[in-house]
């Protein structure tokens, strides 16, 4: 097969490095890809909101399949547009048609689907620019800390937990202002859960469904969960307070009453469920869903899927995936977040990366990197996830950590406890 995976981060650089060692795979394209996924398949220089180019490289390429790496692409409705476009409207797409990215799309989309199909998450209320006196009225009404949401996508930075009501009120009016343009046009309010984190991912073609590893990522830019809120600054999977009793709740709480209540509102679901969870006292709730993978959770995920991912991909294009049997691994992956210095704030691009060939054990996943004049340099926030799997997670953080030490650019910055607050379960 020939399949075209669209994004350019660390996600769809570990997707890539895992379709390449596929033997059903003939040529793989990404766009616009990285030096990283350089490295496995050919990056096209595509603008993937262009739907219009996005289609004339699948048929210049003769692509089979076509996998949506990011949320924008979707929510924009790039699933839609190939099914109404006679050239490539048999081209199977994994990623969800526009209906179905409202799950990320909108955080009141998704938390009325929740209630409607009675499946566990927050107490909330939803509001509206100009409802700015009933939203803080509405606060009084909660504990703190508060959880507001935009409520549209707004690159991962849209929620706000506060443990003060005055600056609560202050993040109603800043989002109601359009701190983040349309996205914060609306807003939910919701009730604040208790509990540790963890995220859960499943492949649907839209009726059966497989179960991908689940994770643990650190969002706080800062060791000791501190600091401001970042992309993620690292992960591990697996998660060890998420035991076998944990993880059946998961499937017959959530992630039965998700694939029945798709089938039930009529939305034709192809592609991967992201499940942000609480666990709560042993018993989980839905934080949110993402309609694509979690980054940097993918570059823990992935390794851990024995199965070839092109013919997962291809069973779920044709809604086939009962005929599959996921194969996880029981090695224990972990990946730690190299940023630029400054991230999430103001940081500077174009530094030079020094010791990339020198790691060893480590899978060096680009996040953020540039090709310029023969040398790879940093071009985001993110930088690299350095990857490790092994026998257990303190071998792989020990491996993980060494990469970290080797790999050098002026500003690099990273936590150094991932992984630390998982001990007290293992």
């Amino acid at each position: 097969m020939n399949i075209l995976l669209l994004g350019s981060g660390g996600r769809e650089h570990a997707i890539a490095w895992k379709l390449a060692q596929s033997p059903k795979l003939k040529k793989l394209f990404i766009a616009p890809g990285n030096p990283g996924t350089a490295s496995v398949g050919t990056n096209l220089n595509l603008n993937i909101l262009d739907f219009e180019a996005v289609k004339r490289a699948v048929i210049a390429n003769a692509i089979d399949l076509v996998f949506v790496g990011p949320e924008e692409p979707l929510v924009k409705g790039i699933h839609d547009s190939f099914l109404s476009d006679q050239r490539v409207k048999q081209i199977p797409v994994i990623g969800p048609k526009k209906e179905g990215a409202q799950l990320e799309g909108s955080k009141d989309f998704a938390k009325a689907f929740m209630i409607r199909h009675s499946i566990p998450t927050a107490a909330y209320k939803c509001f509206v620019s100009g409802q700015n006196r009933e939203a803080k009225q509405f606060l009084t009404q909660l504990k703190p800390p508060y959880v507001l949401k935009a409520d549209g996508l707004a690159a991962g930075k849209g929620v706000v937990i506060s443990e003060d009501i005055n600056e609560a009120n202050i993040t109603i009016d800043e989002f109601f202002d359009g701190k983040f343009g349309e996205a914060s046009k609306k807003i939910v309010i919701e009730e604040f859960l208790k509990g540790i984190e963890l995220s859960v991912f499943v492949l649907t073609d839209g009726k059966s469904y497989v179960i991908l590893p689940e994770a643990k990522d650190y969002k706080r830019i800062g060791d000791g969960d501190t600091g401001l809120n970042t992309g993620g600054m690292g992960a591990v999977s697996p998660v060890p307070f998420a035991d076998k009793d944990f993880l059946q709740k998961v499937e017959d709480r959530v992630i039965i009453p998700t694939i029945k209540g798709l089938l039930k509102d009529g939305i034709d679901y192809k592609g991967i469920i992201f499940i942000g969870l609480m666990n709560d006292n042993g018993n989980p709730f839905v934080i949110e869903y993402n309609v694509r993978m979690g980054d940097p959770e993918t570059e823990v995920v992935i390794p851990r899927i024995e199965n070839d991912l092109v013919e997962l991909l291809d069973l779920t294009g044709k809604g086939k995936l009962s005929e599959c049997k996921i194969s996880i691994s029981d090695q224990v992956a972990t990946t730690v977040i190299l940023v630029s210095g400054g991230y999430p704030d103001v940081y500077e691009k174009g530094k030079v990366i020094t010791g990339l060939n020198e790691i060893e054990e480590v899978i060096a996943f680009h996040a953020g990197t540039k090709l310029v004049d023969g040398s790879i340099v940093t071009a985001g926030g993110r930088v690299l996830a350095l990857t490790c799997i092994s026998h257990s997670a303190d071998e792989s953080l020990l491996k993980s950590y060494k990469a970290a030490s080797i790999i050098g650019y002026e500003g690099k910055y990273y936590r150094t406890d991932i992984g630390k607050d998982l001990k007290q379960y293992i």
